[in-house]
């Protein structure tokens, strides 16, 4: 059994992509439908950059989807399937739109907006994000009722056995990471995002993007998608839209997705999109899982030979 995973925001760097576009039609193709649905050259910026432009929210969520569906595509027409699909945050609507569920210039522009509004949902400087390693789930979220003192502060993402990342008011997320070192975690460091991603504080920006999904049309996903907010597959298009809708202030409960892929026996995983974050998550989860990437030609190479030479 094979899971394709679709990375999020933060797995963004400038050339993303450029690789692929040169040497498949396929993946040039994507490009040109993410610029035509957004009017503007999201190409140039995968590409090219700017970095500081790169990392803007609204700009970070289409980048990556796009690139995240060129690799996708490339891999579909060298003949490889997955049996269930999964994204972290953003990369649920990459998983979408693999699975059939949402088409791709749909996903690009909501997507956009979806970082527009959480971008906007709270002030800058307002809120931020921690993350907590090497500290339980529950002495996590002991720490974050202990900190928040009237204030948000909630866990966010939970990537891994071994790492935890917290989010609300920026006062609070502090004294969250104080208290998780004074706790014996391994470490507590405050991250550099732009808002307070997965808790309460986005509320905001669901409500915004539940009226443009409803507008949407989803199909039923020909392949099971692992949602992040239930940690477990949807197969059917009205949960598929709840669980995006829900996503925005839920949280990411990644860990869990990732045992329940394992419980219907997915031995190889692919990373499909820019970066490595999820094979290392992997790595952390369950080591005896293979985890391959696809983000250039060299990588597809590797994993493409990493399939035919595994046994059935």
């Amino acid at each position: 059994m094979i899971a394709f995973l679709f990375p999020g925001q933060g797995s963004q760097a400038v050339g993303m992509g450029k690789d692929l576009a040169e040497q498949f039609p396929s993946a040039r193709q994507t490009f040109q439908e993410a610029d035509e649905a957004l009017g503007m050259k999201i190409s140039q910026l995968c590409f090219e950059g700017p970095e500081e432009q790169l990392r803007l929210t609204e700009i970070t969520q289409p980048a990556i989807l796009t690139v995240s569906i060129a690799a996708w595509r490339v891999l579909h027409e060298k003949g490889v399937k997955p049996d269930f699909v999964a994204g972290h945050s953003l990369g649920e609507y990459s998983a979408h739109v693999a699975a059939g569920t949402i088409s791709f210039a749909d996903a690009v522009r909501t997507v956009r907006n979806r970082g527009k509004y959480m971008q906007e949902a709270v002030p800058v400087g307002t809120g931020s994000m921690a993350a907590i390693l090497g500290m339980n789930f529950d002495d996590v979220v002991k720490v974050c009722a202990d900190a928040a003192q009237g204030e948000v502060c909630e866990p966010a993402n939970i990537n891994s056995p071994e790492q935890i990342v917290i989010s609300g008011h920026a006062a609070a997320v502090e004294r969250g990471a104080k208290l998780a070192d004074q706790r014996g975690a391994k470490r507590a460091k405050v991250l550099p995002v732009s808002a307070p991603f997965h808790c309460s504080l986005m509320q905001p920006a669901q409500d915004r993007l539940a009226v443009d999904l409803a507008a949407l049309k989803f199909e039923r996903p020909h392949v099971p998608v692992v949602c992040n907010v239930y940690a477990r597959a949807v197969e059917d298009a009205d949960s598929s839209r709840e669980a995006l809708v829900r996503q925005v202030t839920g949280s990411v409960k990644w860990n869990e997705s990732a045992q329940f892929l394992i419980s219907r026996d997915v031995q190889t995983f692919i990373e499909v999109g820019p970066g490595k974050v999820l094979c290392g998550l992997m790595r952390q989860i369950d080591r005896s899982k293979k985890c391959q990437n696809v983000e250039d030609a060299g990588s597809l190479h590797k994993t493409l030979e990493f399939l035919t030479l595994r046994p059935e």
